[in-house]
């Protein structure tokens, strides 16, 4: 079992979203931190890019906010260095695959592997695709974490033969944000999930509130959140630590 596994032992799991360098890579420090004391299980780290397809107008500026300050893919690593002894959840990177590939995908999870990230997202690589980065993720004893969406329909089952630390199940169609109600059948596409792979699944996109946390964790063995926290950044700025380690206290206790 991988480190991100193993978080996912003791019970149902809340995993929150930030983007490095928002606003600045000295606040994302310490939000690493409060985060973790906050009683997260695992943090997903995003890499900013200039071109997030995947995400919704939050996260994208938070991108526009951190490349802004400096923030660069190098930076980051560094920061992390500084880091790693002090942080004892896992970590994940959400990035796209032209920040992997400038790098060299081969340095990059070898890098991850230095500071202490345990697995890496890349929503723009398809399933069929994955041997691109998958391989050299095995070699670093990196997870290479897949996507299943609503309309992955029968290709969750092969999709999920291949997961490693977790299935990261998206729970709406469109792109990543803030959504009042989650009407897609998380049931149907969790149970697709579990009938094909021992490896736990976590529910995103869209859960902003303790008690959607709550509700997605019936069926997953964890909930994510990104843009509702994001959020809270983008308002307090550098002033936003203690503010998001609260939200993550409270959504942490609707997960359990």
């Amino acid at each position: 079992m991988s480190k991100i596994s193993d978080a996912f032992k003791n019970g149902k799991v809340f995993i929150p979203f930030i983007t490095a360098g928002d606003p600045d890579m000295d606040t994302t420090k310490k939000l690493i931190l409060e985060i973790q004391d906050n009683g997260a299980d695992i943090i997903e780290l995003g890499i900013p890019f200039s071109d997030p397809i995947a995400e919704g107008e939050v996260i994208q500026e938070a991108d526009i906010r951190a490349l802004a300050s400096g923030t660069r893919t190098d930076k980051i690593f560094d920061m992390l260095e500084e880091l790693k002894d002090e942080i004892k959840v896992p970590l994940v990177f959400m990035t796209y695959a032209n920040v992997i590939f400038k790098i060299g995908s081969n340095h990059f999870m070898k890098k991850c592997s230095e500071v202490g990230v345990s697995g890496v997202i890349v929503p723009d690589i398809p399933f069929e695709e994955r041997d691109e980065f998958a391989n050299d993720c095995d070699e670093y004893g990196i997870d290479y974490i897949p996507l299943v969406a609503p309309t992955s329909h029968e290709r969750i089952r092969d999709i999920s033969k291949k997961a490693q630390g977790y299935v990261y199940v998206v729970s709406s169609l469109g792109v990543t944000g803030v959504r009042q109600n989650i009407t897609t059948d998380l049931g149907e596409m969790t149970k697709l999930v579990k009938e094909s792979t021992d490896v736990p699944c976590a529910i995103g996109f869209g859960i902003s509130k303790p008690e959607q946390a709550s509700d997605v964790c019936k069926y997953a063995d964890g909930a994510i959140v990104g843009s509702a926290i994001v959020k809270i950044i983008a308002e307090h700025g550098k002033n936003c630590v203690p503010y998001v380690g609260k939200y993550v206290r409270e959504m942490k206790d609707a997960c359990k």
